[in-house]
């Protein structure tokens, strides 16, 4: 979609180049989201490092990304100072 706009894009496959802690606090504060937001709950990691424990802090949501980027939505767009998850794709559109 944001090809065919001719919009110069930079895919960074995080799966293969996990975001550090601080990139991900940086995502979502332009998502304006709390970490559990950006995870992917049905993931069967998810519920196999038990993620859904209301007692886990933050930090230890964010490290969990960090260690485990198949847990992190995917994708998630970055333009003019904002992010979106790319689901669906018209999400986007709200920030270009």
């Amino acid at each position: 979609m944001l090809q065919s706009r001719h919009m110069e894009i930079r895919i960074i496959e995080y799966l293969r180049t996990p975001p550090g802690p601080v990139e991900i606090e940086q995502a979502l504060g332009l998502l304006r989201m709390q970490p559990r937001q950006l995870m992917r709950t049905n993931e069967p990691l998810y519920h196999t490092l038990h993620l859904d424990d209301p007692g886990l802090t933050r930090t230890q949501l964010i490290e969990a990304m960090h260690a485990h980027p198949v847990l992190i939505q995917r994708p998630v767009v970055f333009a003019n100072g904002s992010a979106r998850i790319g689901r669906p794709p018209e999400a986007v559109l709200e920030i270009l």
